[in-house]
Order: C-alpha cells, then sequence, then structure tokens
C-alpha cells in the first residue's frame, strides 16, 4: 500500500523559502535604485552585497526556516522565528562583508534593509499563513485522523484537531467499546474488538494517515497489535496516556501543541533542516562519484560487452520511501537470465561472468546508483532498496520490516557496515538487518552518515567476505 502523504507541505514550504529570496532581491534592488549611501558604489560592491545577503538568508534558513505550513503553531511562533532569522541573516551578511572588505561600513545599512524585511516578511507570513488555511478550509493539504478509544483525553484532542478547520485535519470516525453520546464525535467504525479481528485476518482498513489511541495498560496487547500494523502500513501511531503508567512498549515523547502524545518512532529526517543537509552531503558525495565513474565508464562498457553481450546497466524496480518504486541502476555484473527479480546473490553464484564479480567485490557495480541519488530516489546512506518480491516475502514474515521506509533507502548503510550484507539464507540474518535499519532511522545525524561513508569507503580495499 503506497503511504498517503501530506504532498504538499513540502511543496508549501519550498515556495515560501523561494518567496523569501525573491522579496530579498527585490529589497536590494529598490535599496540599490533610491538609497543615498548607495549611490556612489561601484558595480562590483554592489554584486558583493547581494551575494553576502543572499548567502547569509540562506544560512539562517537553515536553522530558522518557515514554519507556517505547519499545523499547530502559533503566531508567537511564527514571530520569533522571523526575528530570529532577521537577525542572524544580518550578522552573517555583516561578516561576509567584513572579510571580504574589513574597511567598508556596511553595519548601519545591514541593519535598515534587515528592519525593512522584518516587516515585509511578517506580512508576508500573515498572507500565507492565511492562504494555507484557506486551502485547508477548503479540503486541501489535509491529514486524516482514526482514534480508538473512548477516553475523555481523546475529547481534548478531538477538540484540539478538529475544531479548527484551518489545521487541515479530517476525522476518520473511532473505534471504541461504548459509542459516544456527543454526535461531534462522527462516526463509530467499530468495536475495539472488531479492529483488532480485522488486524489477524489481514483485511486492508483505512485508518489514514495518523493513528491516536488512547487505552488503559489492560490492553497492552493490543496497543502492540495496532502499533505494529502501524508500522506495516506506514501510518504515524501516536499514544495517547490516559494516566502515568509504562506500557512496555517502546515509545517516544512528542509534545502536539501543549498535548503530549508519544509515538513509536521518533525520526529526526522529518525534521526540514536534518533533510536539507542530509541532502547536501548527498548531492556533493554523488557528484564526486560520478565524475570519477566518467573515465572507467568505456572500460568497463567494453569488458562487459566482451564477457557477456547484453546491456551495460541492470535496470530493476525496487521498493524506496513511502514504499514507492523506483527504478535502480547499477553496472550488470549477471548474464542475462529470468531469476534477477526473485533469486538473491550467493556466494558461487552461476549467473555472475567473471569481471562482474570483480566488480560486485569492489562494489564497482554499485556506482551508477549514484544517479538514482541525484534524481532524489535514493541517499547516500540509509536501508538497502531490496527487489519489489522481497519486500512482500519480508514484509510478512517480519514484524518491523516496512518500517525502514519511512526513509529514502541508501547505496550503504548502517546494517552493511556492521556486518549485515550480502545473502540472507536464514530469516534471522535479514531482522538484524532491520534492526540496524530502525536503528539508524531513529538515531540519525549527520555525522552518522559521514561515518557510514567511510567506514564503507575502507571496505572497498579490505574486501569483505560477504561482498558477492
Amino acid at each position: 500500500m503506497e503511504r498517503r502523504n501530506n504532498k504538499t507541505n513540502g511543496l508549501i514550504k519550498w515556495c515560501i523559502l523561494a518567496g523569501d529570496l525573491v522579496m530579498l532581491n527585490v529589497l536590494l534592488l529598490i535599496f540599490n535604485l533610491v538609497h543615498p549611501y548607495m549611490q556612489n558604489w561601484t558595480n562590483e560592491r554592489v554584486e558583493v552585497l547581494w551575494v553576502a545577503c543572499n548567502l547569509a538568508m540562506a544560512i539562517a534558513m537553515l536553522k530558522y526556516s518557515t514554519i507556517i505550513h505547519q499545523r499547530l503553531v502559533s503566531g508567537g511562533d511564527i514571530l520569533r522565528r522571523i526575528l530570529s532569522l532577521t537577525v542572524i541573516q544580518t550578522i552573517v551578511a555583516y561578516l561576509i562583508m567584513k572579510a571580504i572588505d574589513v574597511r567598508q561600513p556596511v553595519g548601519w545599512l545591514l541593519i535598515e534593509i534587515g528592519v525593512c524585511q522584518l516587516v515585509i516578511m511578517i506580512l508576508k507570513r500573515f498572507l500565507e499563513r492565511t492562504v494555507v488555511k484557506r486551502m485547508r478550509e477548503m479540503g486541501r493539504n489535509t491529514r486524516t485522523v482514526t482514534f480508538v478509544g473512548s477516553d475523555p483525553e481523546l475529547e481534548y484532542l478531538y477538540e484540539k484537531l478538529m475544531n479548527n478547520p484551518t489545521l487541515g485535519y479530517h476525522f476518520l470516525g473511532y473505534y471504541a467499546d461504548n459509542e459516544k453520546n456527543n454526535a461531534k464525535w462522527g462516526k463509530r467504525l467499530g468495536t475495539l474488538e472488531e479492529l483488532i479481528s480485522k488486524l489477524e485476518s489481514d483485511e486492508n482498513i483505512d485508518l489514514g494517515d495518523e493513528l491516536y489511541v488512547c487505552l488503559s495498560k489492560k490492553d497492552k496487547e493490543k496497543m502492540v497489535a495496532l502499533s505494529n500494523y502501524c508500522d506495516s502500513h506506514l501510518i504515524h501511531f501516536f499514544y495517547v496516556p490516559t494516566s502515568v503508567e509504562k506500557l512496555g512498549i517502546p515509545l517516544k515523547r512528542e509534545l502536539l501543541d501543549d498535548m503530549e502524545v508519544y509515538t513509536t518512532h521518533k525520526i529526526p529526517l522529518e525534521n526540514n533542516v536534518n533533510k536539507v543537509a542530509k541532502r547536501l552531503l548527498d548531492v556533493a558525495i554523488s557528484v564526486v562519484a560520478l565524475a570519477c565513474c566518467i573515465p572507467i565508464l568505456p572500460v568497463v562498457a567494453v569488458v562487459i560487452m566482451i564477457q557477456s553481450p547484453g546491456p551495460l546497466f541492470f535496470r530493476q524496480k525496487r521498493t524506496g520511501a513511502g514504499d514507492k518504486e523506483f527504478v535502480c541502476y547499477k553496472f550488470r555484473s549477471m548474464h542475462v537470465n529470468k531469476e534477477a527479480d526473485t533469486a538473491q546473490a550467493t556466494k558461487n553464484d552461476p549467473r555472475k561472468f567473471p569481471f562482474g564479480e570483480f566488480m560486485r567485490k569492489y562494489n564497482i557495480d554499485e556506482l551508477p546508483q549514484f544517479w538514482n541519488v541525484l534524481k532524489g530516489d535514493m541517499s547516500v546512506v540509509g536501508p538497502r532498496p531490496h527487489m519489489l518480491y522481497h519486500t512482500e516475502k519480508y514484509r510478512q514474515a517480519i514484524r518491523k520490516y516496512m518500517v525502514r521506509h519511512f526513509v529514502k533507502p541508501g547505496i550503504t548503510g548502517w546494517a552493511q557496515v556492521t556486518g549485515f550484507r550480502g545473502e540472507t539464507k536464514e530469516l534471522w540474518q535479514m531482522e538484524g538487518r532491520v534492526n540496524c535499519d530502525i536503528w539508524y532511522i531513529e538515531h540519525w545525524d549527520i555525522w552518522l552518515d559521514i561515518r557510514i561513508v567511510w567506514m564503507t569507503f575502507k571496505t572497498m580495499f579490505i574486501h569483505d567476505k560477504n561482498a558477492y
């Protein structure tokens, strides 16, 4: 099942950021035309100011980018973020200008630009927030929600999420043993036992994008079943505590406005700053890697054609982020065969030709996947993408297998550098790989990616016995 996602949220964010850059450059143009201090500036000095201000805004956005697309955010939070962005941008622009020409007095000019920008951005954010709210009132940019339980805490949460249509939440209904008398709760979808019965029968259930569960400790097994179902179907699971009690399920605390909820997986890469940092690292490494590929490409092509006539590249559909399919590229290391989409490579696989085995030994066959990274299908580091056949096989056999699809797949990953590489003959081997992938997803930071890249680079020169 394809992950239902809030696809327009990212588009809203990037449109706003692009609008901020346009606004800044229009403001700089006006200052250049009318500000008396800039009338005698040379074109070179003006260009330096433009570059410094744009670079400073880009740096400030890494920490203080817009949050108006978020659903539960106050006007005060938005105002503080605008102020922080403007102050950091002004300071960074000043440092850049002084680094280029220490004698140039630009402090007051940058403060004037900053004050004007602050006023314009406040008005701009107000207009943008109004447009986003209007979109959500019209049914665009929404998230679907289901409740499980009948505790009063859910009534409070319902009022938080549903009484304000500008937040963009759509309530599908609730599962509870007792039907609520209050009509505002909407449709009762069934009892708790009926819901659990549907889970056990593998019936396809529409629980929406987010599931909020408020049950007592005695219902722990049902909580585990719901949590596992959400993991397998890429639904965000939230536990709303009825009281302070330990359920025995590993949950992470989150704040939804002033409401405390718990989720099964806290994913650092859902943070936009972390996404940008990872993407910049991906692009930088991929550009260098592909540039290094160009000189060896003719040699690889000729040897493959001689030893195994057929296509240079092996193309295969694999499962990516959000359970979406994408075409993964590799240098072909096996003879063309009918089992390519179902059978794993083995140590003495007769399908491999000599140069193909050499490429697999030193990971050369993986190099075209840097093109997948540039396209955005993959990341340099992440859970390895599996062929569609194996995704369907293991999602049934391993409880948290689908959790690894909350992020983009990678060319290398934590599982690969910690010993879980190569053929998975036994189920425990794939379970170990999945556990490593989930650990990586929950503990991601940019330095972990750099560490994994370095460990992978070393294995290219120190042969890995599982590389076949």
